[in-house]
């Protein structure tokens, strides 16, 4: 785990370098699993191709669970999130054979006098941004 950010050590505008997450069929399987969607969008391609899309997509709570992960890495605190939310702007298609990538940075842009931040996420995937909105409030130490 990564050591905790300390809030004495972040300032307004610092950036957190991008992480990216590889995204693969069998991830988008596990997830259907443990969430319960099992909508065939999200793992039968000859349906994803049937009903008008590119190829299977992945969860949009899955995507927005790697943006989650990526905050709760950074802080080395799974628990100092304690709010979060975003918009899905695109879809994350996953071919079969190489899969995707989800690509996830961060910008502080509150530091609040309650050791709380708020972060500012940008999500992309094949150049394009697939969560807008994307903030976490975190508390530091």
């Amino acid at each position: 785990m990564t050591a905790t950010v300390k809030y004495d050590e972040v300032e307004v505008g610092q950036e957190i370098p991008e992480r990216t997450y590889p995204v693969k069929r069998l991830d988008l399987v596990k997830y259907a699993g443990a969430s319960g969607d099992f909508n065939p969008i999200h793992w039968n391609e000859n349906f994803a191709k049937s009903v008008g899309l590119p190829d299977v997509i992945a969860h949009g709570m899955y995507t927005m669970a790697e943006g989650g992960r990526f905050v709760t890495d950074w802080a080395g605190d799974p628990g100092a999130v304690i709010d979060y939310g975003v918009r899905f702007s695109s879809m994350v298609v996953v071919p079969d054979d190489e899969g995707a990538e989800i690509v996830i940075s961060g910008k502080i842009e509150e530091k609040r006098e309650d050791n709380t931040v708020v972060v500012a996420l940008t999500a992309r995937a094949a150049g394009e941004k697939v969560l807008t909105r994307a903030k976490a409030t975190v508390r530091l130490a």
